[in-house]
């Protein structure tokens, strides 16, 4: 018997796009073939395998034709040109609203998307007390679907995607809507089917459930497969192109560069001046007085040149600062500031609590910062770090320039569920380099 659960085979899908209506019909009454369209690749030449058993995630921005791949899988799209196949009963739960009519109500949906599985009304009946209990919507089973709110659809859907015992179950991002509780629900659910040796594809935002869940990744970009391998190593190349707008932004190399230097960050600077890696920051929300400028930042496992883009909580790690000084600055302090995603601060770290001294800045001056700290067990999520170089002391100073958001991580396979307050950062160490 095939292992294979899923293949493709140069699956490409075409949408023919017209400036205007006019040229639809131009194109269709033109007795020369003229071409009056540009052709728009949704997915160009995609190719892959999947094991039975395997559990997939796919990941991209929005547009880069992941939920046209999965439609093609479930027979709802035709793919312009390749082939596919599809090994096991499948169940599917796509975008919001397809496979169930919104003129019934949610029970009549339940045997109309049962008959579809090819399950008989009498099988549906027996299910029916577990696809109840499993969405929790109450008396709103007996209304119309078109009430619905978003949550409660999905609520119903997946229920159904569960209980029709798919050999393989297609989840599109339609779990991103449902409450944390349901979504744990729903990824317990999904584990347990993992673990009995089904195939789950799972397109999601969500790099954290990506890296626990997945056992492998595809990495969609223009239609195209950019990337694909093991979840932790594309989520981290995914993370940096979606912060920094490539998969990694180092320094150009001139023409006549040598081989770069080994070992950690720190050897790095003492044998060239300078870092491999520094983050563009120059389209970073900004603000300050001027008198100093943060010209680039990166963030490394401490003693290694691996930057940081995933953590589990309660590693060192060094935070660096390139300065550039405008004008003469007395008692300078700098710091970071790390927010979740809706903008909570979670903790702060700047020189002026920790009573470390800079040296007076003169103009023209160039200089690396260095923060050495352990970063907090803090909930799964993703962070932002914000930063800046200030003048005078805690309680009284001035911004000279205050980047915000100049560099991302995400916390993942730690077990903590919730944060409680603002952190405490009890030890960090700061230093400071000049470049000649």
């Amino acid at each position: 018997m095939s292992r294979i659960a899923v293949k493709v085979e140069n699956i490409s899908k075409v949408y023919k796009l017209y400036d205007s209506p006019s040229d639809r019909l131009k194109e269709t009454f033109n007795l020369f073939r003229k071409k009056y369209h540009n052709d728009f690749y949704a997915l160009n030449n995609i190719s892959f395998e999947i094991e039975k058993g395997e559990t997939i995630g796919i990941i991209g921005q929005n547009g880069a034709g992941k939920s046209t791949l999965l439609k093609i899988l479930t027979g709802v799209l035709t793919p312009s040109s390749g082939s596919y196949s599809v090994n096991g009963k499948v169940s599917s739960l796509l975008e919001l609203g397809a496979g169930f009519n919104p003129e019934l109500t949610g029970l009549e949906n339940v045997y109309f998307n049962g008959a579809i599985f090819g399950f008989s009304k009498q099988e549906m009946h027996e299910k029916l007390d577990k696809i109840l209990a499993f969405a929790g919507i109450g008396k709103f089973v007996n209304q119309k679907v078109k009430i619905y709110s978003s949550g409660m659809f999905v609520r119903l859907a997946f229920a159904v995607a569960v209980q029709v015992d798919p050999e393989i179950l297609i989840v599109d991002e339609a779990l991103s809507v449902g409450d944390m509780r349901f979504q744990q629900k729903c990824f317990r659910r999904m584990r347990k089917f993992k673990d009995s040796g089904k195939t789950v594809l799972f397109v999601t935002h969500d790099q954290g459930a990506v890296i626990n869940f997945c056992n492998y990744v595809f990495w969609l970009k223009d239609g195209e497969i950019f990337q694909q391998g093991k979840p932790k190593e594309v989520v981290k190349k995914y993370i940096s192109f979606m912060a920094y707008g490539s998969e990694t932004i180092d320094e150009p190399k001139k023409k006549d560069a040598k081989e770069q230097p080994t070992g950690s960050a720190d050897k790095q600077i003492a044998q060239t001046g300078k870092m491999i890696g520094w983050e563009n920051v120059s389209e970073c929300s900004s603000f300050g007085e001027g008198g100093a400028q943060i010209t680039g930042v990166a963030m490394y496992h401490e003693g290694s040149t691996e930057k940081v883009s995933i953590l589990k909580g309660g590693e060192p790690v060094v935070f660096y600062l390139r300065l550039k000084i405008n004008e003469y600055i007395e008692n300078a302090g700098v710091g970071i500031s790390v927010a979740d995603q809706l903008g909570n601060n979670i903790f702060a770290i700047p020189s002026f609590v920790y009573d470390f001294k800079i040296p007076a800045l003169k103009k023209g001056e160039e200089l690396i910062c260095k923060i050495k700290f352990i970063f907090p067990e803090i909930k799964n999520g993703k962070y932002c770090i914000s930063t800046a170089i200030a003048e005078g002391n805690q309680i009284n100073h001035i911004q000279h320039h205050w980047l915000h958001d100049v560099y991302f991580v995400e916390i993942s396979n730690n077990d903590l569920k919730y944060s409680l307050g603002h952190v405490v950062i009890k030890e960090s160490e700061f230093d400071i380099s000049f470049l000649s």
